[in-house]
């Protein structure tokens, strides 16, 4: 079974939509109760790097999902689609009954389950690898956030508003930076597995021009449409947030999700972001976190990657007949 270019378009850049709902309004909704950026302003700080730091930098992460879970041979790439139309199912049925979740598992479990189920060689080395990486993210997160935690107490006084907005405009650059390094290349996927599949060569994985419009204008409409109910539960649902909270937690985000992309892996900003912030927290006390949200979180985190998993698995049966 082979799947056309224009599908593996058309799904991309409904996944680029779905990932600016979830991950475009939890990068964003932190930092609305932070004076200095104005919600268009974050937004077009945030598509830029989704766009820049591929087209100047690297696409190393997308390149770890497209090549070291199944192969980017012709039944790899329909396994890329059963795996990613599976996350974003499993992603919107858990959103649907309040368990916002990850898309990165969500994604990873469907392209194993996918390969799974079509009897191709997955590379589970690599699915551990970063699952690992990835597990390790938000406490890694939260840890980076009870030791910045401790930094703001110099600087109360007199230039603290100042502080406040000039650290919020640093951090969230740098979580910017560090999505498109990392966590946002996942959305880059579909559309290189679009031109293996039309040019028929593994070695000729690259993005054409008008991919990155496409993808921009994607996830900038998605985070548009996403960012009221995300900030329901990962702006303000963890805890009732300061903006010494919204900054700490951007700035630990962003180093974890950068050392990762260090190592290639994908992992997790919203992950991250919410251990920022519950790290944050607990630095005052621990009374500050809303345990449930934390709770509800973690059950989807938990939840999704076998349930995507199960059900590309499935799926890819199905295909592989």
């Amino acid at each position: 079974m082979t799947v056309a270019p224009e599908v593996l378009v058309a799904i991309a850049v409904v996944f680029a939509v779905v990932t600016g709902a979830n991950d475009g309004g939890a990068l964003i909704a932190p930092g609305l109760r932070v004076p200095g950026l104005s919600v268009p302003v974050s937004l077009g700080m945030l598509i830029v790097a989704v766009v820049a730091f591929p087209l100047l930098v690297s696409t190393a992460v997308a390149g770890t999902m497209l090549e070291s879970i199944v192969g980017a041979e012709r039944d790899g790439t329909t396994a890329l689609a059963i795996g990613f139309i599976a996350g974003v199912v499993v992603s919107a049925a858990l959103a649907w009954i309040g368990l916002p979740t990850t898309l990165t598992l969500a994604v990873i479990g469907g392209i194993a389950g996918a390969g799974l189920g079509m009897a191709l060689d997955v590379g589970w080395s690599a699915v551990v690898r970063v699952l690992l990486i990835g597990m390790a993210a938000p406490a890694v997160g939260a840890v980076l956030a009870l030791v910045g935690s401790w930094a703001w107490r110099s600087f109360r006084n007199a230039s603290y508003l100042w502080t406040v907005r000039w650290t919020h405009a640093t951090a969230y650059a740098a979580q910017c930076v560090a999505y498109g390094a990392n966590d946002g290349q996942k959305m880059l996927v579909l559309f290189l597995a679009a031109s293996i599949t039309a040019d028929g060569d593994t070695g000729a994985a690259s993005l054409d021009w008008w991919a990155y419009p496409a993808l921009a204008a994607a996830f900038a409409v998605g985070a548009v449409i996403g960012l009221p109910r995300v900030a329901r539960s990962v702006g303000n649902g963890i805890l009732s947030s300061r903006p010494t909270h919204a900054v700490t937690a951007e700035f630990s985000a962003a180093a974890a999700v950068l050392g990762s992309a260090a190592a290639g892996a994908p992992v997790s900003m919203t992950q991250s972001v919410a251990g920022g912030l519950v790290g944050a927290a607990v630095h005052e006390s621990a009374r500050r976190v809303r345990w449930r949200m934390v709770r509800n979180l973690a059950v989807a985190w938990v939840v999704t990657l076998p349930a995507s998993f199960g059900a590309a698995a499935l799926a890819g049966v199905i295909a592989g007949r």
